[in-house]
């Protein structure tokens, strides 16, 4: 990773550097089951506000660069589990912002005591995220055939993927 690159908790004065990295991955379609045409206001209350999420963002000298969430899974009794969603800005891939910003998920899920980390739907495409996540020891355990509208591959799959932490 680039040494002038720093992860810390989001905060409220992050949202306009936070949706400039959020809102191409939204309106591109290909990872995210948001819908393309989200509006900022619904895609700031998805990111920031689900109960229990932890905001995280990766900032370099030009702003937010990248940008995590962590929550529970399921709540209840399904609560030690956490589920993680992350987003590299444009011009940002290959700088290790996703491998840091994996990192520090990672850590600060397994210091809040989550025992274990699911992806719920990992689109099978996007192969750069794929073996990111099995380098950090994620499996897939299911995927789910034609589960994900892709705008140019059409119908595939989503991986629900796994770790023990």
């Amino acid at each position: 990773m680039s040494p002038e690159i720093e992860i810390r908790t989001a905060t409220s004065d992050d949202w306009s550097g936070i949706w400039r990295v959020l809102e191409p991955a939204f309106r591109a379609g290909e990872t995210y089951t948001y819908p393309r045409d989200i509006g900022e206001a619904e895609a700031r209350a998805a990111w920031t506000a689900a109960p229990g999420a932890r905001v995280l963002v990766a900032v370099g000298t030009d702003g937010v660069v990248g940008t995590a969430k962590y929550l529970p899974n399921l709540p209840g009794a399904g609560a030690h589990v956490a589920n993680a969603s992350f987003v590299v800005g444009p011009g940002s891939g290959g700088r290790g912002v996703g491998r840091a910003l994996a990192n520090a998920v990672l850590d600060g899920a397994r210091a809040e005591g989550y025992l274990a980390m699911q992806f719920n739907a990992v689109v099978e495409t996007n192969e750069r995220a794929v073996r990111l996540w099995e380098s950090f020891g994620f499996e897939i355990l299911a995927t789910v055939p034609e589960a994900f509208r892709h705008p140019t591959a059409g119908l595939v799959g989503l991986h629900i993927m796994y770790r023990d932490l």
